[in-house]
């Protein structure tokens, strides 16, 4: 029963937070290549998963989560309401609600302590992304994302940028999953064997063909909502920046945070930088869609609290 539980429990997971953070890191990606056809920008995505995930794996001696959950051991034990924070994650997602999967995830398995660094670094992380993305696009967003500059992007240029897309996009994929694998695995062993290790790349370059063939579901709508994001040199400047901040201030430490709230703060602060120089009238409309964002991430903060005391309760 409890094997069950494990193998469900990392299937539930693994599923529900690729599903839910895809947009953080190919939701560009899907929105400016969005006549290419699925299964190319899969095999590229795929790509660049099984060799973070083998490297991963390689260089931590078994441990794919790159020291993530160093801090977080497995349980004993593994009873069936342990399934709860993945199941609800799980709904969340079929909603089309971004939430932090770290939150949702990691709480249920860590202690206060943990919970208290994930938080502190995740806000600061929300806080580190909507100030640079506002003051970088203060000084771009009319060179870059102007009706008219969007406009004379010749198709010489255009290629430039495509490859430059796809670079970016590459570069912000494998950042991600090195953060993100840890929310995704912590069902598992700390310490995978290798037959492990091909079992789990299988289950999730499965669930990532599912995912691209639909487009990236529900969530995917976050991200076309917010300007130009179809745009190819638009899209790989979200990725780019977004990449970096992960890269730089991810893997200060190996504790995990919640690369949600630093990707709706770099949307954030683009938004912001953007409607301010170029659309100054429609400046309204660019809060309410930043507010919603914030109040569906805080969401997952909420409900993710509710689930950890849950369990607590089940154990008692």
């Amino acid at each position: 029963m409890e094997n069950s539980i494990i193998y469900l429990g990392f299937l539930i997971a693994a599923y529900a937070v690729i599903a839910n953070d895809v947009i953080q890191t190919l939701g560009t990606f899907l929105a400016s290549n969005h006549k290419q056809k699925w299964w190319v920008l899969w095999g590229f995505a795929s790509v660049i998963l099984c060799a973070t995930l083998i490297y991963g794996w390689y260089l931590h001696q078994g441990d794919v989560t790159y020291g993530r959950l160093d801090k977080i051991p497995l349980p004993e034990t593994m009873p069936w309401w342990y399934l709860l924070a993945p199941l609800t994650l799980l709904v969340i997602t079929r909603f089309g609600i971004p939430v932090s999967t770290t939150f949702m995830i990691l709480s249920v398995f860590s202690s206060q302590q943990v919970i208290e660094g994930m938080v502190f670094k995740s806000v600061i992380g929300y806080a580190l992304a909507l100030v640079t993305a506002l003051i970088i696009y203060l000084v771009i967003a009319k060179r870059f994302e102007s009706d008219e500059a969007l406009e004379n992007l010749d198709k010489k240029n255009k290629r430039y940028w495509l490859a430059a897309q796809w670079a970016s996009t590459a570069f912000l994929w494998s950042q991600w999953l090195i953060q993100d694998f840890a929310n995704i695995y912590v069902f598992l062993p700390r310490q995978l064997s290798f037959p492990e290790l091909m079992m789990s790349l299988t289950v999730l370059l499965g669930i990532m063909a599912y995912i691209f063939n639909s487009r990236g579901g529900k969530i995917q709508k976050i991200v076309n909502q917010k300007s130009n994001t179809r745009n190819i040199r638009s899209a790989t400047l979200i990725d780019l920046f977004y990449g970096l901040l992960l890269f730089f201030y991810g893997n200060m430490n190996n504790i995990p945070m919640s690369t949600t709230w630093t990707f709706i703060g770099v949307l954030a602060g683009r938004e912001i930088a953007i409607h301010y120089l170029l659309r100054k009238q429609h400046m309204k409309k660019a809060y309410v869609l930043i507010g919603k964002d914030f109040a569906k991430v805080n969401i997952g903060l909420a409900v993710s609290i509710l689930i950890a005391f849950l369990i607590q309760f089940f154990k008692v």
